[in-house]
């Protein structure tokens, strides 16, 4: 039984706004508890559910953050940490990338190192940190190498996962086209292992973020965890709350613009 046209066109009309409704939907709702919390502060400092000397009024917070920003004092901790992150994350995750490919690549290699591997990274990242102090002293030095050791754990982990996960028809497709074994690593074998990788790259950021601010908040004279220890010890928790914001925002632009990245690179791996 066909219908009429008007009721076609109503049930279609339903359909998109159904969809659309849905697609806000899950858009709005990782939003709903951030908000949430929001609403809550701004009501607890209005009404004075909580004590300022306890939890300051957003208002105060933004204030110090807007002053910190003007007379430059947060720019010069900012560059700080980012410098540290940049540095420590990137050469964790190129060394994880390199030893996680060679593990792949070579069960001869993996048999030798990973147990020892998967021992070491048993040890927290603070574990090591007074070992280091020894070793190299509380410079900067030391931030790098717990930054990167944070990075490069589950990078060395993702790759060498993607790499043994390579389909054994592409495998089998290469050795057709007779292909030599860089062009297999580089055409077949790291552009299958991407996604796994690029997972293991954001959780990489992840801890290399928080592994930098504690590391701050232990030894150092600046940087974003430096200030929250500084407002900690004055006791001026609108500073440490603004500091606090800057580093979630900072980690959460940083792990949408991976995360953006990593499908970028997928996208061009199945065109």
């Amino acid at each position: 039984m066909l219908l009429p046209a008007n009721r076609t066109s109503k049930r279609a009309g339903s359909f998109v706004t159904h969809d659309v409704l849905r697609g806000i939907g899950w858009t709005a709702l990782p939003w709903l508890l951030p908000v949430a919390c929001a609403v809550l502060w701004v009501l607890g400092a209005r009404y004075g559910w909580i004590s300022p000397q306890v939890l300051p009024p957003p208002a105060l917070v933004f204030e110090t953050l807007g002053a910190l920003a003007k007379n430059g004092e947060l720019w010069m901790h900012l560059s700080a940490s980012m410098t540290r992150a940049a540095v420590g994350f990137g050469g964790g995750v190129l060394l994880g990338v390199l030893l996680g490919g060679l593990l792949g690549l070579s069960r001869t290699l993996e048999a030798y190192v990973l147990p020892s591997f998967n021992a070491i990274v048993q040890v927290p990242v603070l574990g090591w940190l007074p070992f280091l102090m020894i070793v190299v002293g509380i410079g900067e030095p030391l931030k790098f190498l717990l930054i990167g050791h944070a990075a490069l754990v589950p990078v060395t982990l993702s790759t060498l996962q993607g790499f043994r996960g390579t389909p054994r028809g592409l495998q089998e497709v290469a050795s057709v086209y007779r292909y030599t074994r860089w062009q297999v690593i580089t055409r077949v074998t790291l552009p299958s292992a991407i996604p796994v990788i690029g997972t293991g790259v954001r959780l990489a950021f992840t801890k290399a973020w928080l592994t930098l601010v504690v590391v701050e908040l232990v030894a150092s004279s600046e940087g974003l965890g430096y200030l929250i220890v500084y407002g900690r010890q004055l006791f001026q928790l609108d500073l440490v709350l603004a500091a606090v914001l800057i580093v979630g925002a900072i980690g959460y632009v940083a792990d949408r613009l991976l995360n953006a990245l990593e499908r970028k690179l997928q996208r061009g791996r199945a065109n």
